[in-house]
């Protein structure tokens, strides 16, 4: 029986969008994708979910493979990114809304860096988790074996009573080996319910 909805962040909860980031900048149109793969598209924004680099160091190298001018962008994506209007996926909040009022319990399982405390609670539906594990302070990251492990044993949870949502193919399998059953989010809530109903989740279809 399914007691616990193990929810990822980014792109289930909320949309994590680096051309949006940039955007809010003003950068140049010519410099956007030079920007865009220095930050986002390199392992350091990587290293940083995991927690194995600062975000000096972060900064710092991907600045070393830039022009001056692009500096301060790097700075402000690297620190403030989250700073701005968070985008929440439509039918979230009501869905977790639903699933609390059910008597579920409701965790976070994110790669995400240390800043994510900074704005969780901005989130709509944040209040409605009972717990979270964020990769940066583990210094574990999705899909390895270790964070499931860290979040069964943090909430005591029982794997086989887990249902976990994540947009990542390789997350669900991991999940899945884990000894949870899971659903591969791709923007649709309604598909989500649906999923739910299948697992034995009574909420509204």
């Amino acid at each position: 029986m399914i007691r616990n909805i193990v929810f990822d962040m980014g792109q289930v909860l909320m949309y994590f969008s680096p051309d949006v980031y940039i955007d809010r900048l003003n950068v140049p149109q010519a410099d956007r994708p030079l920007l865009k793969a220095a930050v986002f598209g390199d392992i350091q924004w990587t290293q940083l979910d995991r927690g194995s680099i600062s975000e000096a160091e972060a900064e710092s190298i991907m600045c070393a493979r830039l022009p001056e001018r692009l500096h301060g962008y790097v700075h402000s994506l690297v620190y403030d990114w989250w700073k701005g209007p968070l985008l929440p996926v439509p039918g979230m909040e009501a869905l977790l809304g639903e699933l609390k009022a059910l008597g579920y319990g409701i965790y976070l399982l994110s790669n995400a860096g240390t800043c994510l405390p900074k704005y969780f609670d901005r989130i709509p539906g944040s209040q409605y988790f009972d717990g979270r594990i964020v990769s940066a302070q583990w210094k574990q990251l999705k899909p390895e074996r270790e964070i499931f492990q860290t979040l069964f044993r943090e909430y005591h949870l029982v794997p086989g009573e887990c249902f976990f949502v994540d947009d990542l193919y390789i997350n669900i399998e991991a999940g899945v080996f884990a000894g949870m059953e899971g659903f591969i989010f791709r923007d649709s809530v309604p598909q989500l319910r649906q999923a739910l109903i299948a697992a034995g989740v009574p909420v509204k279809p």
